[in-house]
């Protein structure tokens, strides 16, 4: 059974101040390209997305586990659990270009917006490591109790970056000009993928045992949840089965969340101001994680146990296209690369 909140339902929250309507992090002059990462593979697969076919397969080494990227779209960085490194992925050739030595096995990373520092939570040593890529070496390592996924806030931060804690039940938070963790927002669970929204003030958090998810505001350190419609249950041998609910990603308006429901293959829409969800759209087995364009038109999906990624019209919510990837899909990420880069 699925764990029910461990506080009182505050009432849904909404992101008032920002859903103005208006993307915030929309870019002319690129072209939006899907990075996805195989876990049980030994490649990333790149997938151009408004003709949904893959383009590229770059080798990276095996047990891939992050796929995170800069703002400008020129480098993709992607996390390597056999060899406790960081590599860098140039998105004009989609060839290798940098190696960096990690202090232990990686996971999911974060860029600052300007690709100056990459976050890597370090899982065997309970720590945080802050890659500076001018240097190309870690310059720091923080503790992190039960680390797993770094974020940026929606949009692109130079300013912080968040990592969960998982044992610590909380987020932390990270002064990326300090480099030290300034405060630390507690999540009533285990933290799994989280969003962040551009100003700081709301979260919106998938947890181990819950098929849903929590909405926490941050100043108010109050907590609402999202309970998924009930659901069938689908074995997934890739995901832990306490993971029910696992990708979640923001629409660029800030008005629409949507959230996979890795047990049921489908996902869900959460209308933020209604505070109410959309029907299922039914995807591959087991969808694990979630990314958006930047012009809202396009989302994609990975399939871990169909080995394929769905492309969804952000709009009308039809599958448009189920693209071949390879083994163990998990982590992906729209990257508006520069046209001239595609076009290169």
């Amino acid at each position: 059974m699925f764990k029910q909140m461990r506080s009182p339902v505050v009432g849904m929250l909404a992101v008032t101040a920002l859903a103005t309507g208006q993307n915030v992090w929309a870019k002319t002059g690129t072209t939006p390209v899907l990075f996805v990462g195989n876990s049980t593979g030994d490649t990333i697969s790149v997938i151009d997305v408004i003709a949904k076919k893959a383009i590229a397969t770059v080798k990276v080494g095996n047990l891939v586990h992050a796929v995170c990227s800069q703002g400008d779209g020129r480098k993709v960085f992607t996390t390597i659990e056999s060899e406790n490194a960081l590599k860098v992925i140039d998105t004009a050739t989609n060839k290798l270009t940098d190696t960096i030595a990690l202090t232990g096995r990686p996971n999911e990373c974060a860029s600052t917006e300007d690709g100056h520092y990459v976050v890597v939570p370090i899982v065997t040593d309970n720590t945080a490591d802050i890659v500076d890529m001018t240097q190309k070496k870690v310059v720091k390592t923080l503790p992190i109790k039960g680390p797993h996924n770094c974020f940026s806030p929606v949009g692109g931060s130079n300013d912080v970056i968040y990592c969960e804690e998982r044992r610590g039940y909380d987020i932390a938070k990270i002064d990326m000009k300090t480099q030290d963790i300034v405060d630390r927002i507690s999540v009533n669970g285990d933290p799994r993928p989280f969003v962040v929204t551009p100003d700081g003030k709301t979260m919106y958090v998938a947890e181990s045992d819950l098929h849903g998810f929590n909405i926490v505001d941050v100043p108010g350190r109050k907590i609402a949840q999202v309970i998924l419609p009930p659901a069938s249950f689908m074995p997934c041998t890739i995901e832990t089965a306490n993971t029910p609910t696992h990708g979640i990603a923001l629409t660029p308006d800030l008005k629409q969340l949507w959230a996979t429901d890795v047990i049921d293959g489908g996902m869900y829409v959460y209308d933020i101001s209604t505070k109410k969800l959309s029907a299922k759209i039914s995807v591959g087995k087991c969808p694990n994680w979630i990314s958006i364009s930047s012009d809202g038109k396009y989302v994609a999906v990975s399939n871990a146990e169909s080995d394929s990624v769905s492309i969804v019209d952000g709009k009308t919510h039809k599958v448009l296209a189920e693209v071949p990837v390879g083994k163990g899909p998990k982590r992906l990420e729209i990257v508006d690369v520069p046209e001239q880069q595609v076009t290169n």
